[in-house]
């Protein structure tokens, strides 16, 4: 380092460092004062220590803790007082832990996730309104669909021009009475809709003893079982894209849920129709597939490798946001 020094005043540090084969950073970091690091210099627009302290007792004021500085700012101006740039404000606040928000903000109570089983049909059901297009545009037609979620079977429906809670009232008494609902035996899912949550379906409920269900806000899969039916239903072939006039829709719908009770083969509950579920029809029909794939399998036992075919019974629980085990245990 010392010959370096020497030679630096005749051909100049890069060449001196270059000729002695000495990296010119170790030879800056040696010239460094050995007593510490070197401090910072302070800006002369920099706030003193008291400015400072003024700045933030006046944010502090109770009349500006629920404002943000940008609005201290412009009212400390219409009041004749610059105190420092509203940049400064902000950087003091950052300094203090202090940019969240200041002001008081609407907090939702936590919703609570529904957890709901059904072990048998009639004891969950799910229902939801969705709209149907209509011939003009910005006109639509309200379809309303209860669905039996043990079975799949769609309880009852309804293609109305407008979408109220009497409607939805008179169509959930109607198909209890159809499925001889009794007292205590029901629970009634739907999302959070106006008609879902009014008080002619509310006082309706509560007089037929169906205990009533919600889904959180905007948690679509809180009422999954109606959303998959609704786009069972309109991915359809014959599923059109506007409809006439409301009779075209009640016709189409009349179509539709014939071949969905009856005929629909759902993979979610062993490929039957949700009839055969809904009407106790199941044990049998699984009964003879395997007497079937039994004789099947004598006929011809090298066409199954592993072992016989053998069918799974229907599910014997269906949940609707099913708990953890954790949770269960």
């Amino acid at each position: 380092m010392a010959a370096v020094g020497e030679l630096s005043p005749v051909v100049g540090i890069q060449a001196a460092c270059a000729v002695l084969g000495l990296p010119r950073s170790s030879f800056y970091r040696q010239q460094r004062p050995t007593f510490g690091p070197s401090k910072k210099a302070v800006s002369a627009r920099a706030l003193s220590l008291p400015e400072r302290g003024t700045v933030l007792d006046c944010l502090h004021e109770e009349r500006f803790q629920d404002r943000s500085p940008a609005a201290v700012y412009a009212t400390l101006l219409d009041e004749g007082v610059y105190h420092c740039s509203l940049r400064t404000m902000y950087r003091l606040l950052e300094q203090e832990g202090e940019t969240g928000e200041r002001r008081d903000q609407l907090t939702h109570p936590p919703y609570q996730k529904p957890e709901l089983l059904a072990t048998a049909p009639n004891q969950l059901w799910s229902w939801d309104i969705t709209k149907l297009k209509g011939a003009a545009k910005w006109t639509y037609f309200y379809l309303y669909v209860i669905l039996d979620v043990f079975s799949r079977y769609v309880v009852g429906w309804m293609v109305a021009p407008r979408e109220t809670a009497e409607l939805a009232k008179r169509l959930i008494r109607d198909t209890c009475e159809k499925q001889n609902i009794q007292p205590g035996q029901l629970t009634l899912h739907a999302d959070c809709g106006s008609s879902m949550k009014s008080k002619p379906v509310a006082f309706l409920l509560a007089d037929l003893a169906v205990t009533k269900s919600h889904s959180r806000p905007y948690v679509s899969d809180d009422n999954p079982y109606s959303e998959s039916h609704f786009r069972t239903l309109k991915y359809r072939p014959d599923f059109p894209d506007r409809f006439g006039c409301i009779e075209d829709s009640r016709a189409f719908c009349q179509r539709f849920f014939a071949w969905y009770n009856e005929e629909h083969r759902h993979s979610g509950i062993e490929l039957l129709t949700p009839a055969m579920v809904h009407y106790g029809q199941a044990p049998a029909i699984i009964e003879q597939r395997q007497v079937v794939l039994d004789a099947a399998y004598q006929a011809h036992p090298e066409r199954f490798v592993r072992s016989a075919p053998k069918l799974l019974a229907i599910p014997k629980e269906v949940w609707i946001n099913k708990p953890s085990e954790n949770k269960t245990q």
